[in-house]
């Protein structure tokens, strides 16, 4: 089994096709007249027909799941969001962790949490080798 999409909830698809295809270069591959599928796995969701379908209401900004995106001049996308044409709501701005790795958190324009990070050194960190397959099949 593989994991193939991963689908968030937006109010405005228009808004964000291009809020990811500008901020991190993803293209629709598929639309499908309120649920868009971009490359890299990422699904757009019109807001309305998904609580239809659920029957339950949504919760922008519930910090439950977040986007992760892996950039190595993170310093360049930084820039990149400072400058974006609406404003970014931060979670948190760029940081260094304990073991090396930059990030910054913030939300998508429905609240959805995204963090973006510096790639983690598996030559600096050799104990994620263990954890980390690159080439992994599903069990």
């Amino acid at each position: 089994m593989k994991l193939k999409n991963v689908l968030i909830v937006v109010n405005d698809i228009e808004k964000s096709k291009e809020f990811y295809r500008e901020l991190f270069g993803l293209n629709v591959i598929r639309d499908n007249d309120g649920n868009v599928i971009l490359t890299e796995g990422l699904v757009l969701q019109d807001a309305v027909i998904w609580k239809n379908f659920l029957e339950k209401d949504i919760v922008p900004q519930n910090n439950a799941t977040e986007l992760y995106f892996e950039e190595r001049n993170i310093e360049k996308f930084v820039k990149k969001l400072e400058e974006y044409k609406d404003p970014i709501q931060y979670v948190n701005p760029l940081m260094e962790h304990s073991w090396g790795q930059k990030v910054i958190r913030f939300y998508d324009p429905d609240g959805n949490l995204i963090e973006v990070g510096t790639p983690i050194s598996l030559e600096t960190k050799p104990e994620y080798r263990e954890d980390i397959s690159l080439e992994s099949d599903s069990i």
